[in-house]
């Protein structure tokens, strides 16, 4: 590992530990030549599935999309990068476990169940464009099935619509 200071290849390990609900392996590490320290993390090479689109072209999955489409979604909203990393790793291991291929229709649903339970806004914000609502209608009985299905231990972490005090 390359000292990202002054470039050296001499560093060795003084603290590792998991990370990212086990699925990482967090390394503190010193330069032997500058002495500064730094931390990597270290993540097993998995071959994920490739993702077909609705027009039938098919990519690559791309973690980094997936995140900042959760992301855009949560935006200003009160909910920790952990969760957040745990909703990414919790998406992904449902693509190590799926076939060769997935559809971007059920890398989808698997985003809003994700944002459903993290946060009700964001749930709105990315059903909004992923469902592509024509009218306010639309919004309204999505909201409505929101507050209707959501589970008691969903329900004590979300913040509230509107302050009903």
């Amino acid at each position: 590992m390359r000292c990202p200071f002054c470039n050296a290849t001499e560093t060795k390990v003084i603290d590792s530990r998991l990370a990212n609900e086990g699925s990482q392996v967090r390394r503190r590490r010193e330069c032997l030549e500058c002495s500064e320290r730094f931390t990597t993390y270290e993540t097993a090479e998995l071959k994920l599935p490739r993702v077909v689109k609705r027009d039938g072209r098919r990519e690559a999955f791309d973690e980094h999309k997936l995140r900042s489409g959760i992301e855009r979604s949560l935006e200003k909203r009160p909910v920790r990068t952990e969760d957040i990393d745990a909703a990414v790793s919790r998406i992904k291991h449902k693509l190590l476990s799926s076939e060769r291929e997935v559809s971007s229709s059920r890398l989808g649903e698997w985003v809003m169940e994700e944002l459903r339970n993290l946060d009700q806004i964001a749930y709105i914000r990315f059903a909004s464009v992923y469902l592509s609502f024509d009218d306010m209608d639309a919004f309204r009985e999505t909201i409505e099935r929101l507050e209707r299905d959501l589970s008691p231990e969903a329900r004590k972490h979300q913040i509230s619509f509107l302050d009903t005090e």
